[in-house]
């Protein structure tokens, strides 16, 4: 079987990130196939419900080698976070105009 570890990105309706900071472990997509009578896609395979969580990424490694599974690693996009302060639009030194 493969899976994939990943970290899950921020969703963009909320601003944190509380959900970013585990590893997730799932498997990859089976094909689906198209149910005759109703014309639905279905999947017999019920792995595709299935994440796992973990700390840290040797923890799912781990997992994934003792139970004999592929897996890829898809390493996170880390996102610089420059801090701001409201006292800074008023700086002297601030490079663009200030307006109102």
């Amino acid at each position: 079987m493969k899976v994939r570890i990943f970290k899950p990105a921020k969703t963009a309706m909320q601003s944190g990130v509380a959900t970013t900071q585990l590893w997730v472990l799932e498997t990859e997509p089976a094909p689906k196939e198209m149910e005759r009578l109703m014309g639905w896609t279905a999947s017999r395979d019920t792995m595709q419900q299935v994440q796992l969580r973990f700390a840290t990424l040797d923890e799912a490694k781990a997992h994934a080698e003792k139970n004999g599974w592929q897996y890829t690693v898809e390493t996170p996009h880390v996102r610089a976070i420059r801090p701001k302060a409201y006292a800074d639009n008023f700086a002297y030194n601030r490079v663009g105009r200030w307006t109102h």
